[in-house]
């Protein structure tokens, strides 16, 4: 029996200590290692020295070109039994060639967050209008990512609040979507007993990677409305920023006297989360999993965040600390955090008890392989029932369209 063959499409390379998105990346590669997939990871963006060797854990890596026929050889010979691509735009690029060349491999979209979303609720921001549905649906990467999820044949979503807006505001069926957090072991007991006590910990912490600009809104967020305000209660408190790609409007917020102090990229995160006593995360937009709260919980570090930063992480569970828009009040439970050991270690074991339930690694992994069986079982079926999926990927519907450009071009 042939060995079962997995190609990812990934719009950037692995960068686990970079990103959340690169952590999330790496659990799903483990899942499939460990059901005995054989992996090429393909991507068309040039690798950095932050990206990790694959090959070392047996993974085929393949540099790939945008709009180029190679491509087409390349995934014929391939013939995966799936396709993963990362990102919306991945698929854009490559679906239509993934489709006519292996139309046997499952293509499954991992959306990361949705795009649209985040991008809407910047684009609102910077337009000091309020975020809404409406807005939302004029725009063209909308669009452009609802019809990526429908050509494909399931995407992972990976909150519960865009699992809701994708059933409810676009009616998209629910046998294409699949609600797949971050995978995570459950903390045990013997784990929590290792953890830093509140008395051992200092300090505030920031974590983010800094291409990623809810991050780069919410470190300005923190100097310039909520850290004078903790200061002046925790004269000697610091808040450390780190992450990586720091840009030099970050950079130029270093204020040691202030207690404001930029790190940088850290090879081992965790290292520092386990150490500080909060973490906050002022986002005013973004979408999706936020990966410095999850990393909070996992090392047992309370947070502060807004209603942005908790949308669609934690199901029914109480908190892993306090939640508060207004920016005096989220300074307020800032130091209400740091100062009050019953509050700080209630906190925690809220973290504790939102990792094990929402985030477990062998519920949601389970469900996710059963999905992929269930779909290759029947995909005929499973294809003919996504009928706009099946407009999208109609090639006449845009035939007429790019030959006329094609001659309008040659004509010129």
């Amino acid at each position: 029996m042939q060995r079962k063959s997995l190609l990812i499409i990934g719009a950037v390379w692995v960068e686990p200590n970079s990103s959340a998105a690169g952590k999330r990346m790496l659990q799903l590669i483990a899942q499939f290692l460990e059901r005995d997939y054989k992996i090429t990871f393909a991507s068309p963006a040039q690798k950095n020295e932050k990206a990790i060797d694959l090959i070392s854990s047996g993974i085929n890596e393949v540099a790939i070109e945008l709009n180029n026929a190679s491509f087409d050889v390349f995934v014929k010979e391939l013939n995966p039994t799936i396709v993963l691509f990362d990102r919306f735009m991945m698929e854009e690029q490559f679906g239509w060639r993934v489709a006519e060349n292996c139309p046997q491999a499952i293509r499954i979209l991992d959306t990361e967050d949705l795009h649209c979303l985040r991008k809407t609720r910047e684009l609102c921001l910077k337009q000091q209008v309020h975020f809404s549905v409406e807005e939302l649906l004029k725009q063209d990467i909308t669009k452009r990512e609802i019809a990526a999820i429908l050509r494909c044949d399931f995407s992972l979503i990976i909150s519960t609040f865009e699992m809701t807006l994708l059933k409810n505001t676009f009616h998209i069926a629910e046998n294409i979507l699949m609600y797949l957090p971050f995978l995570f072991d459950e903390i045990t007991e013997s784990q929590q007993k290792k953890w830093q006590s509140f008395e051992d910990r200092e300090h505030f912490v920031f974590i983010g990677n800094f291409f990623h600009k809810p991050n780069v809104d919410a470190v300005l967020t923190l100097k310039n409305k909520v850290w004078t305000a903790i200061r002046k209660q925790l004269p000697k408190a610091e808040i450390h920023i780190y992450g990586a790609y720091v840009n030099q409007q970050i950079q130029e917020l270093h204020n040691k006297k202030e207690g404001f102090i930029v790190k940088g990229f850290v090879e081992d995160a965790n290292e520092v989360v386990e150490n500080a006593k909060v973490v906050l995360a002022p986002l005013n937009y973004g979408a999706g999993i936020k990966g410095k709260l999850t990393e909070a919980m996992l090392c047992g570090t309370p947070s502060v965040t807004t209603t942005i930063g908790v949308e669609g992480m934690a199901g029914d569970f109480p908190w892993n600390g306090f939640v508060a828009d207004d920016f005096s009040n989220f300074a307020l439970k800032a130091v209400e955090l740091y100062i009050n050991k019953t509050v700080w270690e209630h906190s925690q074991l809220n973290g504790v008890a939102i990792i094990n339930s929402v985030y477990s690694k062998e519920k949601n992994a389970l469900l996710f392989f059963n999905k992929i069986e269930e779909i290759q079982q029947d995909l005929e079926n499973h294809r003919t029932a996504n009928f706009l999926g099946n407009l999208l990927q109609h090639q006449t519907l845009q035939a007429t369209k790019y030959m006329s450009k094609w001659i309008e071009e040659k004509n010129k």
